[in-house]
């Protein structure tokens, strides 16, 4: 298992929220010794460049998979209580609700082209048939950065015990700085080969970022986080990728703890002038679901619909961003929030998501077909709420042989490798 010197080598690969949160895990294990152990966490660009860095951060006993998710939950607020969370990644208990809502006419003091419905693909972070349900009601009084009087139903989906927020890039460069704390190494640069034989995992090769230069890292474990990059490395991995548009806004004063999920019904008028990927106009649907969560630094997140236009780049540092898919987000969410309209977008952004194709849905967290090589990856919308379980559980697959805090039998790699 070691090497000669006695020195076992665990490298993870990829240096989003799984990444860092595996490589805190794994110098957080009892077993841990770093006279005995090497962790080295391989990053392609900069922590957090991908999706992790881009996310919602939104955090839920109501997500999935129900096998990791009460688990993951727990362990939020504990690195949140352990590390002081609270100020230094923004952990916060938020109510979550759906919303059905009539959006104002569109401002036309600046029109943007908006992005076609027709290419459009739902995070799924809530079903169809669960917006539907939203019943008639008035809205909670402190929920007063929207419209009320355009709201057509309200329906809370969980409270500050049941749903939390994190900032996703603070959240995810915190866990790599405190398993640099624990001994860890942070390398930047682009993993290029596996090398394994019929023995296990030899080594990872990778090109040092900003160079041409080739360096070869030794290993007795390798975790594959690398989310919708981790085909390039294992190409018999289901991964897909998902790209995904977000914005944030300053509002114009701050707003209360919420985590919308909207049904906006767009009027006859608007026209979003957007186009397919074959260049031809397309008219907008006339319900449209973004999400809307508000932060603790008098910031708001919006994100829109998934879309499979662009395939993934080589890196993060090269995923392109459509403004027009930003813009439609902007002016959807102005159209119900005089406080956002009347506030300043602060970012416009995209990134991929990791999903799992084929008969399961993912993640897959868990050993492969390789000995020493180990799967952390298509966690789809909900990477940022699941990481802290798949790195323990990661953890325990090496320290202890075998998943001790949750049964994760159903996202075996194995099952679909």
């Amino acid at each position: 298992m070691a090497e000669p010197d006695g020195i076992t080598n665990l490298v993870v690969l990829g240096g989003g929220v799984i990444g860092c949160s595996v490589a805190y895990y794994l110098t957080s294990h009892p077993s841990y010794d770093p006279t005995l152990h090497r962790v080295t966490l391989l990053e392609a660009t900069k922590i957090a460049g991908g999706a992790s860095g881009k996310a919602g951060g939104l955090l839920a006993r109501w997500a999935y998979p129900s096998s990791i998710v009460p688990l993951s939950f727990r362990l939020h607020a504990e690195l949140a209580e352990e590390h002081d969370g609270e100020r230094r990644w923004g952990y916060r208990r938020v109510h979550s609700s759906q919303i059905n809502i009539k959006a104002r006419p569109k401002r036309t003091d600046a029109p943007r082209d908006g992005a076609s419905a027709a290419d459009a693909i739902s995070l799924r972070k809530r079903e169809e048939a669960a917006r539907d349900r939203a019943k008639t009601a008035s809205i909670p009084k402190d929920l007063d950065w929207v419209l009320p009087e355009n709201v057509i139903g309200y329906e809370e989906i969980g409270g500050p015990d049941t749903t939390a927020q994190v900032h996703p890039h603070l959240f995810t460069t915190s866990m790599a700085q405190l398993a640099e704390s624990q001994g860890a190494r942070v390398v930047l640069g682009s993993a290029t080969k596996l090398n394994y034989d019929s023995n296990g995992v030899q080594s990872v090769t990778y090109v040092v970022k900003g160079s041409e230069v080739e360096e070869t890292v030794p290993a007795n474990f390798v975790v594959l986080s690398a989310g919708p990059w981790t085909r390039s490395l294992y190409p018999s991995a289901p991964i897909s990728a998902l790209r995904a548009h977000s914005v944030t806004i300053r509002p114009s004063r701050p707003v209360s703890a919420y985590a919308l999920f909207t049904e906006i019904t767009l009027p006859a008028t608007w026209d979003d002038d957007g186009r397919t990927s074959t260049g031809k106009k397309s008219r907008a649907s006339k319900r449209v679901s973004p999400e809307i969560y508000a932060r603790p630094n008098n910031e708001v997140y919006a994100c829109g619909e998934g879309d499979t236009l662009v395939p993934v780049p080589e890196s993060t540092d090269l995923v392109q961003v459509d403004d027009s898919r930003c813009q439609a987000i902007v002016d959807y969410v102005f159209a119900v929030s005089d406080e956002l309209r009347d506030g300043e977008v602060t970012a416009r952004q995209a990134c991929y998501l990791p999903n799992v194709t084929g008969p399961t849905s993912g993640p897959l967290v868990g050993e492969t077909g390789v000995k020493g090589l180990l799967m952390a990856t298509g966690h789809t919308c909900w990477g940022i709420q699941n990481a802290p379980a798949t790195g323990k559980l990661i953890s325990e697959l090496i320290f202890d042989g075998k998943a001790k805090s949750a049964n994760i039998s159903q996202l075996d790699p194995r099952r679909v490798l």
